[in-house]
């Protein structure tokens, strides 16, 4: 016996009625919004119909399926909270793209409130606050986690798109945070790749999550790096990041390495006494404010003889960075002042910890992954520049690396 079709669902709705009720609610100044809201019930409307008509579109591709009662849900949306009613079919097959099974927020205009909020450093809380006074919702914390859940794909969408060939300059750096893994609390180093393309243009490559540094991760950055098309990067500069010399010149053997001036002074610092900090300073400035190599090895060569006594590990410290920290020594000072130092990638770490000060920890790494692109999405909001000057120091490197920027631009 031939199974009875049942009916389409046909949501009522009744536009002369929604007329006669929205004129109504505008003489009593009703809210437009809201769920009383003047429109609420009209987003509803279309949003049931637009399901239905989903379902029999996907039933026409499933002859043998049939319809099989409604479901109802509690939504949000900028034009009020309500109960969706949603169709289903037998096999359990249909999957609709309007409003999703799962999804309680509709309209991309509030998820996307929500996740600009989120990512200006508000916390729940607030959100959930704002929300509330504006457009009478309500959330929890799981709804809300879903929210900001949304942003993973294009997350892990701009974590995995193509680079360049080359970059001119590339620095790594760190900022550190509490995150929670297997119910304990750790800190975990979330490492920002920032380079300068061979246009003059500032790029964030990625971001990369680790408990540890250690060659094994660096040769795993580097790789990925390489996997997304970059070919070389002809500097590189760092905080003397372990493992890093070993990963790099195992993927991109030409790439000169320039330790962080900046970094290695502080930390010198943490050695010495309060009463010295003042001689000790001024007598490395001496050296890295040399006009050339060999006249900062005399000054290195006094810089120790002066303090290898008092601070053994200061002078030890040094001399077995080097052939690091004096890299940027082969530039002229246009270039010098872009890497003796990765300050450069500092106004990108001040924005990040502006947002992120407030929260004392994060619930995963991807929990931390989330509000630090959030970040980086409002960061590149704003107009890109040319580095200043950029011409110039194109064209020395031009002439430094001739032959591995003609190639990366054939």
């Amino acid at each position: 016996m031939k199974e009875e079709e049942e009916e389409e669902f046909t949501p009522v709705f009744s536009y002369e009625d929604f007329e006669r009720e929205a004129i109504q609610g505008l003489y009593e100044k009703k809210q437009y919004l809201g769920e009383d809201g003047i429109f609420t019930p009209l987003l509803k409307h279309f949003l049931e119909k637009a399901l239905s008509a989903e379902l029999q579109a996907h039933l026409k591709e499933e002859p043998y399926n049939k319809r099989n009662g409604l479901s109802s849900k509690r939504v949000k949306s900028s034009s009020g909270e309500f109960d969706l009613v949603t169709p289903r079919d037998r096999t359990g097959s249909f999957t609709p793209e309007i409003v999703s099974k799962r999804q309680v927020v509709v309209g991309d205009d509030l998820c996307e409130k929500i996740l600009s909020m989120y990512g200006k450093g508000m916390s729940y809380n607030d959100i959930k606050k704002y929300l509330s006074e504006i457009y009478g919702l309500s959330f929890s914390p799981a709804q809300m986690s879903e929210i900001t859940d949304q942003i993973i794909p294009e997350l892990e969408e701009w974590q995995s798109r193509p680079l360049d060939e080359i970059y001119a300059i590339v620095w790594f750096d760190a900022i550190h945070y509490k995150v929670k893994e297997n119910s304990r609390v750790t800190t975990k180093a979330l490492y920002n790749v920032f380079a300068v393309n061979m246009e003059g243009q500032r790029e964030l490559l990625g971001i990369y999550v680790s408990e540890s540094e250690s060659a094994s991760f660096w040769l795993s950055v580097m790789q990925d790096l390489q996997l997304r098309g970059v070919e070389d990067m002809l500097i590189a500069c760092t905080d003397n990041l372990k493992g890093f010399s070993e990963a790099i010149s195992s993927i991109f053997p030409q790439t000169i390495v320039q330790s962080c001036i900046v970094h290695q002074v502080r930390n010198t610092l943490k050695y010495a006494a309060r009463k010295d900090y003042r001689s000790l300073v001024d007598d490395m400035k001496a050296i890295y404010t040399c006009a050339g190599i060999a006249q900062a090895e005399v000054k290195l060569s006094e810089f120790a003889e002066k303090w290898e006594e008092k601070y053994p590990v200061v002078v030890k410290s040094w001399q077995a960075n080097w052939y690091k920290l004096s890299s940027f020594f082969e530039f002229g000072k246009d270039i010098r002042r872009l890497i003796y130092t990765t300050n450069p990638i500092e106004n990108v770490h001040r924005q990040m910890r502006k947002i992120t000060k407030t929260k004392g920890s994060f619930s995963s790494d991807m929990a931390l992954k989330k509000l630090i692109y959030l970040v980086i999405r409002e960061i590149n909001k704003a107009p890109k520049g040319k580095i200043p000057g950029w011409g110039l120091i194109l064209s020395q490197l031009t002439i430094k690396f001739e032959n591995r920027i003609s190639l990366a631009q054939k």
